[in-house]
């Protein structure tokens, strides 16, 4: 079996740097795989938010100097937050921060609430599809660019003239770019084109139809499909019994019944079904969507009776 494992949190729900420099800690100490952060600036759960939403790169920035083996990232940053060319400096530096460890994923964005409250402009899906179509070709090109040559980039919404394409990053041609939605044409076209990852997102029932999509999208250009990473996201619910589950769903406020028949939730052999299957499905990677980031028993449960039953 290949399946990874890599804990996701959520910190626009509140979270301060340190609880998530513990968690990411104990993470590497009980061997996920990876630690990846959402990239949000509005708490949408309903709770108080406190103490606020973090920065996703200058979290990672400093995980990468905390941490020394597990693979860094973003799932995903949102095109409309950041202008490319600097993404692409910071991205370089952090991967340069962490001795290569670093992942971006980019997507279009989808939250409309947020870029109102902070006054960030949203325009329609297909222009933000645009957006992320040309961000892609500049952070890519920027990172192609050979030392001491140039990049010029001539598009509608960005343009650069003479960029170095400094600094470059220590994973080469460049860290891993992760693409991933539901989208029927421009998602798998701009995954095939762009993508050493693609993320299936939540639903098992459209895991297929996506693979396929993508692995078309891939073979119109020439890419071998086998070259893709496969990756789905999963919330994180696991109790040692069902006592233990039920209390932990309504500690974060799910319920129970609905978040297992969806996601990686129940008693640690459920859990273990739910993990195996997608590994059965072609899944590469799987995301434990972790809410709690101050229950690191949690994580000492997976790591302890979910790990080795995979493994």
């Amino acid at each position: 079996m290949s399946l990874t494992l890599c804990v996701q949190i959520n910190p626009q729900r509140g979270a301060s740097y340190e609880t998530v420099l513990g968690m990411a800690c104990e993470s590497e100490r009980l061997g996920f795989d990876g630690f990846f952060t959402s990239d949000h600036y509005l708490d949408r759960s309903g709770g108080d938010g406190l103490p606020g939403p973090l920065d996703a790169w200058t979290t990672l920035a400093g995980l990468a100097r905390e941490t020394s083996r597990l693979r860094l990232g973003t799932l995903v940053n949102a095109a409309t937050f950041r202008r490319p060319a600097p993404l692409a400096i910071t991205v370089a530096q952090v991967d340069a921060m962490s001795g290569g460890r670093i992942e971006l994923g980019l997507g279009a964005a989808w939250i409309e609430a947020e870029h109102t409250a902070y006054g960030i402009p949203f325009p329609a899906l297909g222009e933000r599809f645009d957006h992320l179509e040309e961000q892609l070709a500049i952070i890519t090109g920027l990172w192609h660019t050979p030392i001491g040559g140039s990049f010029d980039f001539v598009g509608k919404h960005y343009q650069l003239a003479g960029a170095p394409g400094l600094p470059k990053p220590v994973q080469q041609p460049h860290p891993p770019i992760i693409i991933g939605g539901q989208g029927r044409r421009r998602t798998p076209a701009l995954a095939a084109r762009y993508a050493a990852e693609f993320n299936c997102g939540y639903s098992p029932d459209t895991i297929g139809d996506s693979m396929d999509l993508v692995r078309a999208a891939c073979d119109g250009i020439g890419r071998d499909p086998g070259t893709m990473t496969w990756s789905v996201v999963q919330q994180l619910c696991c109790g040692e019994d069902e006592q233990a589950y039920q209390r932990r769903a309504a500690a974060i406020g799910a319920d129970p019944d609905k978040m297992r028949k969806g996601h990686a939730a129940g008693t640690v052999p459920e859990v273990v079904d739910r993990l195996l299957a997608y590994d059965k499905a072609g899944m590469d990677r799987v995301y434990l969507q972790t809410a709690d980031l101050a229950d690191l028993d949690h994580l000492h449960l997976v790591a302890e009776q979910v790990l080795p039953a995979l493994r």
